[in-house]
This record gives C-alpha cells, sequence and structure tokens, in this order.
C-alpha cells in the first residue's frame, strides 16, 4: 500500500518540556499543519496505476451555510466525521477531504439586508458608485421598511463581499477546531465552477426529461417572495380559532331532495378564504353527510354555490367531519382540487393580500360591497376580522370562535406561515408524482450504508412520503440562474413552452445579462425576441453535486486542468467514501444528493452516509442559531482548549442527539493535560539502547501484561472505527489510559528510575527489568498516542514532537496494529495488571482508613483471593511493594475475591519489622 506513514524511532532521546501545558497548543500546531501542509491529499499518488480504489478514502465534506458566524452543532458533526477521517488516513489510504462553502441562498440575503441594510429590487439598474447605508451593526436590527432598495447586481456585489469575508471566519475557526481538511481543495457554490457544473447538470435533467416547468399552486414564503419545496418545510405550531359556519342547501339545486334544508355547518380556522370557496367536501362513508353528496350549498356572504363532494381524505373525527375546500389553503385542497378536477378560485396573492379586483365569481353578487370595501388587498388577518364580523351579523357564525392551537406550514428560515400561490416554477422529478422514479430512489436508499443503521428509515420515510417532485426555483437574487430563455411571441407575450438553452461550452451564463444563441441583446423582452428566466436555483441544487464540483466533474467544453476540470481524479474516486451530515438534512441535502447521482452517474454518490445528531440545550430543544440558543464555538474552544471540545464531541455516540455539557469538556481537557504528564513521565528515561529491538528488552510479567492489554484495546478501537463508531474506540482507549496512570505507571515507577528516587534522577546504568520498563512504557506511550490521535489531535501531536524529528506527524503515522505488541507482550496475560491493580489499590486504602500519608511504609499486609488471582500477584510482588511502600512480608490467604487484610503501618510509634 502507498503510504505516507514515516517509521517509528522509539530509541530517539526526548525533548521534555519543564513544565507541559495544553494552553497555546493550537496556535503553535495550526501553524505547523498548514505550513506543513500535513493532509494535502498526493493526487499523483492516489492516482498511481498501482493504487486500488480501496486505498483512497474520499470524503463528501458539507459546506457550511456562510451566513454569519459557526455553531456549537457545526463543533459537533464535523469533529466527530474529522475522526473518521483521521483514522482511514492512518490506516495508510489518500483521504480526499476537501471543504466548499454554501454561499447562496435565502440565509446569504438575509444576512446581507440585514449587515447593509439593504434589499434588493430587480427593477432598479445597477449603481457603479453605491455605498450601503451600514456596514454590520448587530445583524438582525434592520427592519425591512428601513432598508434602502438597490438593484440586482450591487445586492449581488454585496452578497459576494460578505460571504468572503464569513468564509474566511469560518476557516479559521475550522482550523482552530483541528480539521484535518485539505484546505487545497476549496470551492464555493457560487463561484463560476459550481455554477457552471449544476447549470450543466440541470440541461441535461432537462433534456433527458428529469426537470420540467410547470404553472401550478405552491407553498410561498411572503416575506421572502419565493417558492419554498417541501423539503424546506417545519410544521409549526400557531395560534389561531375554530369558526362554526353555516353553509346553506340550494334548494332549487340539482340533485336537492326536500327536508334536507338544514344548514350545513363547518369548521374552519381560516373564515377570510370562504371568498374562493370551491366545494364541501366529506369522507364518503360519513353517514351523516350521505344525503348531502352530489347537492348544492351556497357559501355565506357570499352566496357562491359549490357541490358538496365525497373524498377518502376528508377526516371524519376532525371539526364537523365536513370541511370547505379553497383554492388554496393547504395542500389538501390542493390534492382535492387536482383529483376532483375543481375550478381555481384563487385570491390570496403573492404578499400575502387578498387581490385587489373583486373576484369575477362573487361580482354581483351578495359579497360583491363586502369585498370591494373590506377584504380587497387586506392581509389575511385582516381579511379574517372583516369575514368574522360579517358573519357575526349575518347570522351565519353558529356561538364564539374557540381558541385552538393550529399545524401550520412555515419556511424553515421564515417567521409568517406559508399561503400557496399559483406560480410558475422549475421542478426535478423526484418520485413525488412518479411510482417508479420512487421505487428506484428506494432502492438507491437500500443500496447505501447508513451509520448508525437507524437512520435508513428517515430516509424511507420520506421518499415514500413525498407527494410532489423537487421545486428547485426560486425567486431570489444570489445563487446559481436557471440557465434558460424564453422565446417572445409577436404579440409579446412570453412563450414559456419555446425554452432557449445555450451550449455547455458556454457555462455559467446569467439569462438577465447573457445572449441565446441567434439572438442580439436587443431583442430581449422585445416582440419576436427573448427573456431571461430570472429565477435562482434551489441551493440544494448546487449543494447536491458537491462530490461532483470538489472532484472535478468535468464541464464540457474545457479539458482536464481548466475550470475545475480532474476526470481522472472523478472517474477514481466517484462515487465518495463517505458523506458526513446531520439526520434533520437526510430530506434535503442527502436524498438531492442521491437524486442526481441517480439521474446523472446511474448510481449513488457515496457508499457510506455517516449521521450525526443535534446539540440540545437543557431543555433538550435543537440549538440553533435561528432560535437563539445556540452558543458560538470560538469561545468554547479558548476557554477550555479545542482537545477538550473534540473529545466531548467524540464522546457523544453515533446519531444521538446530546446535551451541551460543560462538565463533559472538563473531562477532555483532564485528558489532554493528563497525557502530557503522563507522556513526560513516561519519556523522562533517556533513550533505549542502540540497535536493541523493542521486543526484545520487554522481560517483565507486569510489563507483558499491559502491553497485552493495549492489544486487546486496539483491536476493540480498529474494529469499532472499522465500524465508523468513533465514541467507543474512544471510550476504549481513555479507560485503558487511565488504568495505564493509575495503575502501571504507579507500579513501574521505581523500576523504571532504576531503583529508589533520587535528585540525579533515574539511573543511566539500567538493569535488564529497568530497561523492560522503560521499553514497554516508550512502546505502549507510541500505540496510545496513535490511537488518541483522532481525537485529542494537539496534545498528542505535542508529545509525539517531543521524541520524533521535526518533519515527523502522528497523524501520518500508521494506525496500531495488535502484531506490533505481540512479541513485546508474548504469552503475557492481560488479567495480571488489573489484579496487582486491583490489590495496590487496596494497600492504599488502607492507608487512607489510618489517615495516614501514602508515602508512609507498610511492614506486613495479607492478600487473600482465589488461587489464579494471588498468582498473578506474586508474579509482580516486586513491583507491587515498592509501589504499595510494603518495606515487610507479604503474606497470602486464599478467598472468594482479592482483598487485602491484616495491615500494619510503620509510624513513629511502630517501628519497621
Amino acid at each position: 500500500m502507498t503510504s505516507t506513514h514515516r517509521s517509528l524511532d522509539p530509541s530517539r532521546p526526548a525533548t521534555l518540556p519543564e513544565r507541559p501545558t495544553v494552553d497555546g497548543l493550537e496556535q503553535r500546531w495550526v501553524k505547523v499543519w498548514k505550513e506543513r501542509d500535513v493532509y494535502a491529499f498526493d493526487r499523483e499518488a492516489a492516482l498511481a496505476p498501482d493504487v486500488d480504489r480501496s486505498q483512497i478514502f474520499a470524503v463528501d465534506t458539507p459546506p457550511p451555510t456562510a451566513s454569519g458566524s459557526l455553531h456549537i452543532g457545526h463543533v459537533f458533526g464535523y469533529t466527530q466525521a474529522d475522526c473518521l477521517a483521521r483514522y482511514h488516513r492512518m490506516t495508510g489510504k489518500h483521504v480526499f477531504y476537501p471543504i466548499g462553502w454554501d454561499d447562496n441562498g435565502l440565509p446569504t440575503e438575509r444576512r446581507v439586508q440585514n449587515f447593509y441594510g439593504v434589499r434588493g429590487d430587480a427593477t432598479l439598474p445597477h449603481d457603479p458608485g453605491f455605498t450601503p447605508p451600514q456596514q454590520g451593526g448587530d445583524g438582525r436590527s434592520t427592519r425591512a421598511a428601513d432598508q434602502v432598495p438597490v438593484g440586482r447586481a450591487n445586492f449581488i456585489e454585496l452578497c459576494e463581499e460578505l460571504t468572503v469575508i464569513d468564509e474566511k471566519a469560518f476557516e479559521d475557526t475550522f482550523r482552530r477546531l483541528g480539521l484535518a481538511i485539505d484546505w487545497n481543495v476549496q470551492y464555493r457554490t457560487i463561484d463560476d465552477r459550481s455554477r457552471a457544473v449544476a447549470q450543466q447538470a440541470f440541461l441535461r435533467n432537462l433534456a433527458r426529461g428529469e426537470a420540467y416547468q410547470a404553472e401550478a399552486p405552491g407553498l410561498w414564503d411572503i416575506t421572502f417572495q419565493t417558492a419554498v419545496a417541501q423539503a424546506e418545510l417545519e410544521a409549526r405550531d400557531y395560534p389561531g380559532a375554530y369558526h362554526r359556519v353555516a353553509y346553506h342547501p340550494v334548494a332549487d339545486g340539482e340533485g336537492a331532495e326536500e327536508g334536507h334544508a338544514e344548514p350545513v355547518y363547518i369548521e374552519t380556522t381560516r373564515p377570510e378564504l370562504i371568498c374562493s370557496v370551491v366545494a364541501l367536501i366529506a369522507h364518503p362513508d360519513d353517514e351523516r353527510y350521505q344525503h348531502l353528496f352530489g347537492t348544492t350549498v351556497a357559501s355565506p356572504l357570499f352566496g357562491v354555490e359549490v357541490p358538496v363532494l365525497a373524498h377518502p381524505m376528508a377526516e371524519m373525527d376532525k371539526g364537523a367531519g365536513i370541511a370547505m375546500c379553497c383554492t388554496f389553503g393547504d395542500m389538501t385542497d390542493v390534492q382535492w382540487w387536482r383529483e376532483l378536477s375543481l375550478p381555481t378560485r384563487s385570491v390570496i396573492t403573492r404578499n400575502g393580500r387578498l387581490q385587489t379586483e373583486t373576484p369575477e365569481w362573487i361580482a354581483g353578487g351578495p359579497g360583491e360591497r363586502l369585498y370591494a370595501e373590506q377584504l380587497s388587498g387586506r392581509t389575511t388577518h385582516s381579511a379574517r376580522e372583516a369575514v368574522v364580523a360579517a358573519l357575526r351579523e349575518s347570522g351565519d357564525l353558529q356561538g364564539e370562535p374557540q381558541k385552538t392551537q393550529r399545524k401550520a406550514n412555515f419556511f424553515e428560515k421564515g417567521d409568517k406561515p406559508l399561503e400557496i400561490v399559483t406560480t410558475r416554477q422549475w421542478f426535478i422529478r423526484n418520485g413525488g408524482k412518479d411510482e417508479a422514479v420512487r421505487e428506484a430512489l428506494l432502492d438507491r436508499g437500500e443500496e447505501l450504508a447508513f451509520h448508525p443503521e437507524f437512520m435508513r428509515t428517515r430516509y424511507r420515510n420520506w421518499v415514500g412520503g413525498l407527494n410532489g417532485d423537487w421545486l428547485v426555483s426560486r425567486q431570489r437574487f444570489f445563487g446559481v440562474q436557471i440557465p434558460v430563455w424564453y422565446a417572445v411571441d409577436a404579440h409579446g407575450e412570453v412563450d414559456h413552452d419555446t425554452v432557449l438553452v445555450p451550449a455547455e461550452e458556454r457555462l455559467p451564463i446569467d439569462p438577465m445579462s447573457d445572449v441565446p444563441g441567434g439572438y442580439t441583446e436587443d431583442q430581449r423582452d422585445r416582440p419576436g425576441g427573448f427573456t431571461g428566466d430570472p429565477d435562482i436555483m434551489d441551493t440544494w441544487a448546487t449543494s447536491s453535486l458537491s462530490p461532483q464540483i470538489a472532484a472535478g466533474w468535468p464541464v464540457a467544453g474545457a479539458p482536464d486542468g481548466e475550470r475545475g476540470n480532474d476526470s481522472t481524479l472523478f472517474d477514481k474516486i466517484f462515487p465518495f467514501d463517505m458523506r458526513p451530515q446531520g439526520h434533520d438534512i437526510i430530506r434535503t441535502w442527502l436524498f438531492a444528493t442521491v437524486v442526481r447521482a441517480h439521474y446523472e452517474h446511474g448510481s449513488l454518490p457515496w457508499t457510506d452516509a455517516y449521521i450525526n445528531g443535534w446539540i440540545l440545550d437543557p431543555d433538550r430543544k435543537k440549538m440553533s442559531k435561528s432560535k437563539g440558543n445556540a452558543t458560538t464555538p470560538l469561545g468554547m474552544l479558548e476557554e477550555h482548549g479545542t482537545d477538550a471540545v473534540r473529545y466531548w464531541a467524540a464522546a457523544a455516540r453515533p446519531g444521538v442527539d446530546t446535551i451541551d455539557d460543560p462538565g463533559q469538556i472538563k473531562v477532555g481537557r483532564r485528558l489532554a493535560i493528563k497525557l502530557l504528564n503522563a507522556s513526560k513521565f513516561a519519556l523522562s528515561f533517556g533513550e533505549l539502547p542502540e540497535g536493541r529491538d523493542v521486543a526484545e528488552l520487554v522481560t517483565e510479567p507486569i510489563d507483558r501484561s499491559m502491553l497485552a492489554g493495549l492489544a486487546a484495546v486496539v483491536e476493540r478501537a480498529t474494529a469499532s472505527y472499522e465500524a465508523w463508531d468513533y465514541s467507543s474506540a474512544l471510550d476504549v482507549t481513555e479507560s485503558f489510559f487511565w488504568a495505564f496512570c493509575d495503575d502501571y505507571l504507579e507500579l513501574v515507577k521505581e523500576r523504571a528510575y532504576g531503583g529508589a528516587f533520587s535528585a540525579e534522577g533515574p539511573t543511566t546504568d539500567p538493569t535488564p527489568q529497568t530497561l523492560s520498563a522503560r521499553a514497554a512504557l516508550r512502546l505502549a506511550l507510541s500505540v496510545q498516542l496513535r490511537l488518541l490521535a483522532p481525537v485529542v489531535s494537539f496534545a498528542t501531536e505535542e508529545v509525539w514532537s517531543w521524541f520524533h524529528d521535526e518533519a515527523s506527524s502522528v497523524h501520518l503515522q500508521p494506525w496500531p496494529r495488535v502484531e506490533e505488541l505481540a512479541a513485546a507482550a508474548g504469552s503475557g496475560d492481560a488479567a495480571l495488571l488489573p489484579t496487582v491493580g486491583q490489590a495496590l489499590t487496596g494497600l492504599r486504602k488502607a492507608k487512607s482508613e489510618a489517615k495516614v500519608k501514602m508515602r508512609t511504609e507498610i511492614s506486613a499486609a495479607t492478600i487473600a483471593g482465589p488461587q489464579d488471582e494471588l498468582g498473578r500477584v506474586r508474579a509482580a510482588l516486586g513491583d507491587l511493594s515498592a509501589a504499595g511502600k510494603v518495606s515487610g512480608d507479604v503474606s497470602f490467604a486464599e478467598a472468594e475475591t482479592l482483598e487485602v487484610r491484616d495491615v500494619s503501618l510503620v509510624t513513629e510509634d511502630a517501628p519497621s519489622a
């Protein structure tokens, strides 16, 4: 296997600091790693003919959204993925670990609006001398009414400017976090290469019939003035009230039966939409309404006649069991409208207000005046109040409204409930309307390995529950443009059926400034000319191509080496190995990436998906910037140190939500400090004899026992990492390390020094027993540093530098193998060390109970226990006596469990035996 690993040199003398400290390690090693390019992907070596694909580990790193600052959740998820990447690098693989910045989309636009105090206005021209009214502030204080309108081009320039600033801050934080990313491979989702890749993929989707446009009702955010996809929804509680409203049967209506003239009562939380009702709908099995099916009723206030129909989606146990279908109040209305072929009577406009002109179906009726005087142009809230007042006056409101908390759809980044508005949009087929596509994408989900496995269910449930295709167009400014134009007919009308597409060699293009082939700029928006599509793509439509962008998927018309093209690399490493991400974006980023790879490459985009959990606040709520309960990571890193924070993240089990726990971070800091101090001790005895093999030097039973136990740790930790379980690997390694410090170091301390402690330090003429301890310490330290390196990245690098040359790095060393310990451990009994450690604890407990110092000598003691355990104690009695300060005899007695009895202490009143 081709590898960058360097050989170990356990005989090298150590250069030890006087007082080891974790403070300042980040600044030192971040600089060194950057200068030496320690984590760079060696493309030439990885692409060598003798390197198999299995020797490469490619990571599809999440591109964080450039919208202000990173938060604690980034530290959590990115650290866990980093541990896995570091492990695979140490196994000898060539790790392709790029980084991208997701800098287009609504979050960026909102930050720019608040940061600069501006808002985009497509009707305004570019102002080359524009200066924004503010720079910074608290980033949230600018009200929309106070924002200065600027043209599209100026707004995009400000987005470009601020994202560069934010991304530099992100990079600094990620470097401080110690991420082993190859910083030579970066991309921005708004850069020319990303735009070209996204537009090329879209055009190919269009050519194959996977992308299409349609004018249809869809979810609309009135704040951001854009369509919203199903994957971006959040169902939130929203205060409302049920209104019990009377509809009146039409006596002369077709199908009406005599004796059924009583009002039909419906219960609605949106009485303002009574003016847009197209039907009343009940469940076909509901006996209460069987006599009404096929009849007609008149809407209150407006007198519009609508049919009473049956549909199985009506809920018999909800409200009155019969509902009004409006066009459109919610997505159920859309489904009823589509499946029952109902008319369209839309009144809600893109700005969230009712249309100003009186609708034709109301004109001339009893509600014409009400609409014109009290509803026209009103917000939905104002219109609701006016309609309720009119219902009270007419007698069609039975009782008073009953307050409730209803579920409403919100854009995940929005503050107001979504409306449903009919617009023309672009879609990519994702199985929401096509059973065959859905089954194919479900099959892709079965091919993908999920870690942890239970996350697969979230993928299945999402794909299985889709009710529409992926809406990819957005009515915003800062993003990858939809790369098409439309013909304009002789009458000046846009012909959306005549789509003009660019040659792929021209990409990226901006239809609002570029011209389609065969036309000139003076034909823009003129009869017989063309018009550019003003929309941009959903940000997921670009980030869903992150592996293609990073790995050099060729953009047409450019050879390898230009425009980021690298077909040789792409062909070798695609599909990638790992997609790390949070479970909340399985439905968006993960699924969208699967869709694009399925269509474009006929494969998955990666073989494995590692899914991290969320960080929860003390109330067990997800921490996020939007909720205002997320802490920024820089302060945490500065206060506790990076290794402590990395430990906290890596201690959490894969996929499990974790409470923000400062106590766990403090444990990580203690671990890093202990590692420095224990390592200094292990290295303080000078170098081993030159030319002597470490395994040959280790002869003592307790040394061999320790190494045998460490070999078992290596085996378990390796198996855990191979199972994508970094936390179990850390747990078994950390448990051994603390036992190593508490028991082994104490037990062999005097032997390692070569006798009693002295001012002159350790002996320079060691016995074989002393050399055995020193060699075991060196070997154990080397192995444990490498086991802990993926997590405690700075402290392990610091210690490694104490006894290796400056060009070395622990992170480029081979992952420990059982074989490198086997010879030194020999036939060592792994149970010996913990047994002797238990006996040492018993001796110390006796001193504690007698309230004497630990250095107090013991003149006699009895150790009782099973014969096999007593045999282990006898084998290491010299080390036990030295560590426990036993100056007299130790006797042994048989018992069921190991215990220390009859301890005699040497005090001022009791001389030594």
